[in-house]
C-alpha cells in the first residue's frame, strides 16, 4: 500500500485520496477543440520523477502537490498548491 503524506492531515493510505494528473495550465474557454483535447488526454509520463497533483477525498478535500518517482513509486515530498517544493 502506497502512503501519502497529506500537507494537512499527515501519513494516510492511499485509499483515502485521487490522482489528479500532472499539474498544467488548463485552456482558456475560447481554446480550439484540439488544445483542449491535448490537455485533457496527453500526458507525459515520464520513467522517473514527476509532479502530481492529488487530493485527498477522505480527509480535507484539499488538493496539493506531490513528487514522485513513476518507476519506484517512492514519494520525495507533498506540498501545498502554490508552494514550491524545498528539493527544486
Amino acid at each position: 500500500m502506497l502512503l501519502i503524506r497529506c500537507p494537512w492531515c499527515g501519513l494516510r493510505e492511499e485509499t483515502e485520496f485521487r490522482h489528479g494528473g500532472e499539474p498544467a495550465t488548463m485552456p482558456t474557454s475560447d481554446a480550439d477543440a484540439a488544445t483542449w483535447a491535448h490537455y485533457l488526454f496527453f500526458r507525459s509520463n515520464p520513467a522517473g520523477t514527476l509532479a502530481e497533483q492529488w487530493v485527498h477525498i477522505h480527509g480535507c478535500r484539499r488538493w496539493f502537490n506531490i513528487i514522485r518517482d513513476t518507476t519506484s513509486n517512492v514519494i520525495a515530498e507533498s506540498y501545498r498548491v502554490g508552494e514550491r517544493p524545498s528539493g527544486r
